[in-house]
């Protein structure tokens, strides 16, 4: 009677096991594409991808033009959460490919893969004063493309890569915490006003010149360590004391510091 009693136990605790095993595994290995943004960004088309996927793995991504040919940017990243955002490049602006692409996502070491296609439309001339726009150029605008959120051209550019961890921060920064907030979203339309203004300009000054590339990097540096402090920013009331204090924060570093500097410099001389 005893053994049985112990092998009915022994049996129940194996059914739990397993049924809290299965769904655990199954999370593990779940790969999807949440959304997906077409947008134009200075002499480059661009997508950006956000979705889920296994924590601590590769993520690899790859276009396909509409022939059939694979895309030139092929990249990759390692998750360190169950989710990924990605912005990467399709295609320079001379050589962009018109018609039916598509981007495919994969998880190599679970043998998994999603796939979903997007259109590029080619320009079409409007009658009234000229100008080119497309019908992908009109839904990137409506989906929040350059205007809400489009690449950290900067940033890119400084650290040489839109997979470098800096920039990935920078996304995930404006994603996953300014992006779901009103105060957040109302300082990123005004933020992007600005920036946007003079940015390429900037992006294309670094990629001209090492040495102003890399003193942009010395004096960025600072502010993308500081704002990883915006990343404990989970509500509306978090986002705007922690957002003001990384402002006082870098004001502090920028313009404090080195007005205390240029003050005892003075008195030394004078």
């Amino acid at each position: 009677m005893l053994i049985l009693k112990s092998s009915f136990i022994i049996a129940i605790v194996a059914v739990a096991m397993i049924g809290v095993m299965v769904p655990i595994t199954f999370a593990v290995t779940q790969l999807t594409i949440n959304s997906l943004e077409i947008y134009e960004d200075a002499d480059y088309t661009r997508y950006r991808v956000t979705g889920d996927a296994p924590a601590s793995t590769e993520i690899t991504f790859q276009t396909t033009k509409p022939d059939g040919s694979p895309g030139n940017y092929p990249g990759g990243v390692d998750t360190g959460k169950p989710a990924y955002i990605v912005d990467n490049k399709i295609s320079s602006a001379n050589n962009l490919v018109y018609g039916t692409w598509t981007l495919k996502v994969c998880a190599p070491e679970y043998d998994v893969c999603v796939q979903e296609s997007f259109t590029i439309n080619e320009p079409v001339t409007l009658p009234d004063d000229g100008a080119t726009q497309t019908q992908e150029e009109s839904h990137i605008l409506a989906e929040g493309g350059p205007e809400e959120g489009g690449g950290c051209l900067i940033a890119t550019a400084t650290y040489g890569s839109e997979m470098a961890p800096q920039v990935q921060q920078l996304r995930e920064l404006r994603d996953n915490q300014l992006l779901q907030t009103e105060s957040g979203t109302a300082f990123m339309t005004t933020f992007n006003d600005i920036y946007y203004s003079f940015s390429p300009a900037i992006a294309d000054m670094e990629r001209e010149h090492p040495y102003f590339k890399e003193a942009v990097k010395l004096a960025i540096t600072p502010m993308v360590s500081s704002l990883s402090l915006m990343e404990n920013a989970n509500s509306e009331s978090e986002v705007l004391e922690i957002g003001l204090s990384v402002i006082a924060l870098n004001l502090g570093m920028y313009l404090g510091v080195p007005a205390v500097v240029i003050v005892g410099i003075k008195r030394r001389i004078f």
